[in-house]
């Protein structure tokens, strides 16, 4: 009998699918920056924005950019674009959405670390599932870290980031 045949390297669909993992933990990331104070008493957040954030993945990394995300309807919402490098064409765009409630904003306010879920779309019309926790700096304070993680079939990609909450203006 002879050795077993070696492993097969990761083909281009699992690739792409870490790929597209990292995009959404990194949209997932969006939550309050650091840098910036509390909003007034009684006012909440009207949008959070989250650091360039970057993960590595099997022989690269991941860059995950957002755009500022404006609080609607109980979630923060916006673009993002994952840069893979060196694989360039696994590289994609899209939008993502965070379920974030005026109680967890509360608590945020509060220093308490919040837990979140929501969902990532890339221009293909891939979904992933994106969980996270944001943690303040403290109580009073809209800026803090975030981890976030993106579920790409059975990958998990893990972002950590910070974030900064501006107040309605």
């Amino acid at each position: 009998m002879g050795c077993p045949a070696p492993p097969s390297p990761h083909s281009k669909r699992v690739a792409g699918r870490v790929f597209q993992a990292l995009v959404l933990f990194a949209v997932i990331a969006v939550g309050p920056g650091p840098g910036r104070a509390a909003a007034p008493a009684g006012s909440l957040p009207s949008q959070a924005l989250v650091d360039v954030t970057k993960t590595s993945i099997y022989l690269g990394s991941v860059r995950l950019t957002l755009t500022p995300l404006p609080r609607r309807d109980g979630a923060f919402a916006g673009d993002y674009a994952a840069n893979v490098v060196p694989f360039f064409f696994f590289s994609e765009k899209g939008r993502l959405s965070i379920e974030f409630s005026d109680d967890q904003l509360r608590q945020l306010e509060r220093g308490e670390t919040v837990y979140f879920k929501g969902q990532a779309r890339n221009s293909a019309g891939h979904e992933r599932r994106i969980e996270g926790r944001a943690v303040p700096e403290a109580a009073g304070v809209a800026r803090g870290k975030i981890k976030v993680r993106v579920h790409v079939g059975k990958v998990e990609l893990i972002f950590n980031s910070s974030y900064r909450l501006e107040p309605a203006k």
